[in-house]
């Protein structure tokens, strides 16, 4: 049977982590990445300009539900990614998921069940999820 690419990354993160084997190592470095991911987004908005952010309070119109709350709620993002910022972000993505990765190794946790599992729990949740 095939590995799921999850597993794939997982071997390879295992493989090829060698110099962050500390957890304090991978903790910051995980901090570092998402940083550095912040940073490429932020790029895009204020140096490239091809998103744009529009931020404000949500109006909630009286007597609203649970269901039609997300036809409220906005990412606050307009346009698109350009190919260099979607490739800078595709790329910090890339690096946070491999210490992400290497986390749950350290930890002898399972990519792929952690996945899973909160996949499950959305969906069971739902709407209730309120992450």
């Amino acid at each position: 049977m095939k590995d799921s690419i999850c597993k794939d990354f997982e071997k390879t993160v295992e493989e090829y982590l060698i110099r962050h084997q500390s957890i304090l190592d991978l903790l910051s470095k995980a901090q570092e990445t998402n940083a550095r991911l912040n940073r490429a987004i932020t790029k895009a908005v204020t140096q490239c300009g091809c998103i744009e952010v529009n931020a404000k309070k949500p109006q909630f119109p009286e007597n609203s539900s649970l269901a039609t709350m997300k036809s409220v709620l906005s990412s606050h993002l307009s346009g698109h990614l350009c190919e260099h910022c979607r490739e800078m972000v595709e790329q910090e993505l890339g690096k946070n998921l491999f210490y992400l990765t290497g986390l749950c190794n350290a930890l002898g946790l399972s990519l792929e069940d952690v996945l899973e599992k909160e996949n499950k729990k959305v969906k069971t949740l739902r709407m209730f999820n309120m992450t």
